[in-house]
């Protein structure tokens, strides 16, 4: 079996650009910067900005089009396609590889209102799905769980 999966945490580069396809389906095409701290072999700590280009298709497409904007953090899974075509000027070929989203959460806001954070929408889904709110810690019941009050 094979593997084409993407998992990114970053900022937006840009605002996401929404376009109608002639089929009447959304697209929307937007960049997301991620970084890389580490060490060098002097020992000097060291980051590295890597770059890349997104795209998501229908209710998903319409929905981070509405409540992303630049800088806006994005969490996102998906998986890479790389297009190619002609460069009908030059001749030359061209390629371009992009995440093509299947699901995604907003970031931490940071309280600059919008949409709600945590919240998270699947391509599959008609409707957005909380996350697991990261506020706090989890509470657990007071009383001991016998295993043998466990109806499964």
């Amino acid at each position: 079996m094979y593997l084409n999966k993407v998992l990114l945490y970053g900022n937006l580069t840009r605002d996401p650009e929404l376009k109608a396809l002639p089929s009447g389906s959304q697209v929307a095409n937007f960049g997301m910067a991620t970084n890389r701290t580490f060490k060098d072999k002097n020992g000097q700590k060291q980051e590295t900005t890597e770059f890349h280009n997104v795209v998501a298709f229908g209710r998903t497409a319409e929905v981070i089009a509405q409540y992303c904007k630049k800088g806006r953090p994005l969490y996102i899974e998906g998986r890479l396609q790389t297009r190619a075509w002609d460069d009908k000027e030059t001749g030359k070929k061209n390629y371009r590889t992009e995440i093509i989203v299947d699901t995604f959460q907003f970031g931490a806001d940071g309280g600059k209102g919008g949409a709600a954070s945590g919240s998270g929408y699947s391509a599959g889904s008609s409707s957005e799905q909380p996350a697991p709110s990261d506020e706090g810690e989890i509470k657990y019941p007071d009383e001991e769980i016998n295993p043998e009050d466990i109806p499964f």
